[in-house]
């Protein structure tokens, strides 16, 4: 039997980041969207090996193009439920700790970091993410901006934080406003997960 990739469990309820995420449209997001990477990575690879035990050749470029995608949707969608939690129990606020203290490094202050990752997320063409990465060499986060889900990302650098910028992100509840819903998104981000994540990509 494969080893294959399977849906997480969201760590809340479905109705938990209302007002800002819907019940809804966090229900079709996870279910449906996420959910189709998960299966299109698996159908991937399950067609892979079947080909290599039948000996049968298939195309190699376009198979490891469109794995990155599905593979890439799917791990930034769950790195995204994890940057989530219910406002007011876990979720806005601001960093603390040794978080907000790289981000004071590396940005100057909150605002401007806020203000520079928001611009790169609502700035992003087509569909994708702003992401914030930590670069091991230098010491300093630093912001991505991902088109699709496999472009534009750098190489080794571990990702903080995420925002999905696709509209089936926030299509049902804030149609095609991507700002609007970018600024409803500092108010559910839970720091405590991303700034645990630095911690451990610094050991």
């Amino acid at each position: 039997m494969e080893n294959l990739y399977s849906l997480p469990k969201l760590p809340y309820k479905y109705d938990a980041l209302a007002p800002y995420i819907s019940e809804d449209q966090l229900t079709l997001h996870h279910t449906k969207h996420h959910q189709a990477y998960v299966t299109g990575a698996n159908a991937i690879i399950e067609k892979c090996s079947k080909a290599r035990k039948e000996k049968a050749d298939f195309d190699i470029k376009a198979t490891a193009k469109e794995l990155s995608f599905h593979i890439g949707g799917n791990r930034l969608h769950g790195l995204f439920w994890e940057n989530l939690a219910p406002a007011g129990a876990g979720g806005g606020g601001l960093p603390a700790g040794s978080l907000a203290s790289a981000i004071d490094a590396g940005f100057g202050d909150f605002d401007r970091f806020k203000k520079e990752f928001s611009t790169a997320a609502t700035g992003v063409e087509g569909s994708g993410w702003a992401a914030l990465s930590y670069c091991k060499e230098t010491g300093r986060l630093l912001i991505m901006q991902i088109e699709k889900h496999n472009l534009n990302v750098f190489p080794g650098y571990p990702i903080l934080m995420v925002l999905d910028v696709w509209e089936h992100a926030y299509y049902l509840d804030y149609r095609n406003d991507r700002g609007k819903f970018v600024e409803a998104f500092w108010s559910i981000v839970n720091w405590d997960s991303i700034g645990k994540r630095l911690a451990a990509v610094r050991h």
